[in-house]
């Protein structure tokens, strides 16, 4: 009896343990795949027609990304960033269509239904979960929407259902000053965005308690949080810690100055500073290098983590596609390459590709971009449906990124302080630029690959003299002079990625046959292992022995 009364204690215990949040270390070990959920995958892979400018729904659903995760987990991906989940306003709107994207929301307390079901949503998080990956669910805290001019205040938002929740109407526009950022409106007079009012105490809880819900009711491991700036910096601590999982935010600016406080007080932004003098430097051979660089190592040392744990991309749903700006193979590939290279998390947005023009026998006919054949330009033309593309597997850059994302996991495996050493920039020039991240040594250059110019990176000692390198995307030998450096000459202008032979595990599936390094056995995110921490068994431990003890008279 007493035994059966200590082993239903000890399962009313085990039941009531606390969910394991993933935290910002362990965010910073992923590579993040983004997807607009509408129009990545159809329940039933049904070719449901899209018309993009069309700014309709077009039936993608949680389901139908549950159905496609092989093909996301092949390319090495393990986490997953999908559209807001919140109910939206179902009114089209003439100008701007439906709300197929998210973010206009009208009911923070159901889910949208145009994506499925709640339980759907729940197996979404546990399809991830089994494979060892991670959900982050992009969340929209700023404001509401509305299909009307004056908005309808009257049981219409929920849980926000008063006037008195909302700033008073007035449109931020092209407004700098940041008291207007925070507190008018986003949107204009044919789809305004009433500006919830978080200075309100009682709108700062129900926002805290509708994240809590939500990443506890559908196992959230991490947030993409929209137009952070437009809200008090005060105001993001508490909500933060509500929330209980990695927060990554929306700054959406080209001021390394003004991002850089958002650093402290969320775990950590989008790299937007660099995004924008990063796209200018890949997309010509006119582009400059020094100019990212410069304000790379100017956030380094301005974040509060450095660049660690930033959120690092080339394109997203919210800017053109890269391809729409170039057609060149190299350049694009070049581009592509570079967040596997920095010193934050790697994010790549579903799609793109192109076709070039112009073949050479060392190039595949059908060249890939991310990673289907979508060139998209500013919205909408960046938000097309996937499934139109099959799913295909055998794309050039398909084959780029799963390389590029067992690279990294070598390199966070095999040396451990991949993940706190930050990037060095080294000869840099107009057209060429070397990134050391031990053990990695990036060769990244602007020229393309329709050209007879060539670049030729020369690096001083990062190596032991005359150790076997690896360009990992090609798995060619390059070997250091006497004192450990290197002296390199472009290919077609393709990038260039040189790891230790004696780095890369000869399991490990990168260069077989080539790599030399110890056979180890794969890291826990590699396995399908989802991290959990087993700390929360000593308290329950404890009770249980206690109760047993005190039952049995000992005190």
């Amino acid at each position: 009896m007493l035994w059966s009364s200590a082993l239903a204690l000890f399962s009313t215990l085990l039941l009531a343990r606390p969910a394991i949040a993933a935290n910002a270390t362990d965010w910073s070990t992923r590579s993040i795949y983004q997807l607009i959920t509408d129009r990545f995958a159809t329940t039933n892979d049904a070719a449901l027609p899209c018309d993009t400018v069309a700014r309709r729904y077009c039936g993608g659903s949680w389901k139908g990304i549950i159905n496609h995760l092989d093909y996301i987990q092949h390319m090495g991906f393990d986490a997953v960033w999908i559209s807001p989940v919140s109910t939206n306003i179902d009114n089209a709107t003439a100008a701007q269509g439906e709300a197929f994207h998210g973010y206009w929301t009208k009911d923070l307390t159901t889910l949208n239904s145009h994506f499925g079901q709640p339980e759907d949503l729940k197996a979404l998080a546990d399809a991830l979960h089994k494979r060892g990956m991670y959900l982050m669910l992009d969340v929209v805290v700023n404001h509401m929407a509305s299909p009307t001019m004056p908005p309808n205040f009257t049981d219409f938002y929920h849980p926000f259902t008063d006037e008195s929740f909302f700033h008073r109407q007035c449109f931020v526009g092209q407004s700098l000053d940041q008291n207007v950022i925070e507190q008018c409106w986003l949107g204009d007079e044919t789809l305004p965005l009433p500006d919830l009012n978080t200075d309100n105490s009682t709108v700062a809880d129900m926002l805290h308690t509708f994240i809590h819900d939500l990443v506890k009711n559908y196992t959230v491991d991490g947030l993409r949080i929209d137009t952070v700036k437009h809200i008090n910096k005060d105001f993001w601590p508490a909500w933060v810690e509500a929330a209980g999982v990695f927060t990554m935010g929306e700054v959406l600016i080209n001021d390394t100055d003004y991002a850089a406080p958002f650093t402290g007080v969320i775990d950590a932004i989008l790299d937007y500073p660099t995004y924008f003098p990063l796209v200018q430097a890949f997309v010509s051979p006119d582009g400059k290098f020094s100019t990212p660089v410069q304000i790379l190592q100017k956030s380094q040392q301005t974040y509060k983590n450095g660049l660690f744990r930033t959120g690092s991309f080339v394109e997203n749903h919210d800017q053109a596609r890269f391809p729409s700006m170039t057609k060149d193979v190299g350049r694009v590939r070049n581009a592509m390459t570079f967040p596997f290279l920095h010193d934050g998390i790697p994010i790549t947005y579903y799609g793109v590709c192109f076709r070039s023009s112009t073949e050479r026998p060392h190039r595949a006919r059908d060249e890939s971009g991310q990673e289907q054949g979508y060139q998209g330009g500013q919205d909408p033309f960046n938000r097309e449906a996937l499934w139109f593309a099959a799913y295909q597997q055998d794309k050039p850059l398909v084959q780029h990124y799963k390389t590029l994302n067992l690279a990294r996991k070598e390199a966070i495996t095999g040396t451990p302080s991949f993940l706190t050493t930050p990037m060095k920039f080294l000869a840099v020039e107009d057209n060429s630029l070397a990134i050391s991240k031990p053990p990695m040594l990036g060769l990244l250059t602007n020229i393309g690959s329709d050209t007879s110019q060539s670049v030729t990176w020369t690096v001083p000692a990062l190596y032991s003299p005359n150790e076997v390198l690896l360009d990992i995307l090609t798995c060619s030998k390059v070997t250091t002079d006497a004192q450990g450096g290197v002296t390199v000459q472009s290919m077609y202008g393709m990038p260039q990625v040189l790891m230790p032979a004696s780095s890369i595990s000869k399991n490990g599936g990168l260069c077989p046959g080539a790599a030399t390094g110890t056979t180890r056995e794969k890291n826990v995110a590699q396995r399908g292992v989802r991290v959990q921490s087993s700390s929360w068994m000593l308290p329950v431990v404890g009770a249980l022995l206690l109760e047993v003890a005190r039952r049995s008279g000992l005190f």
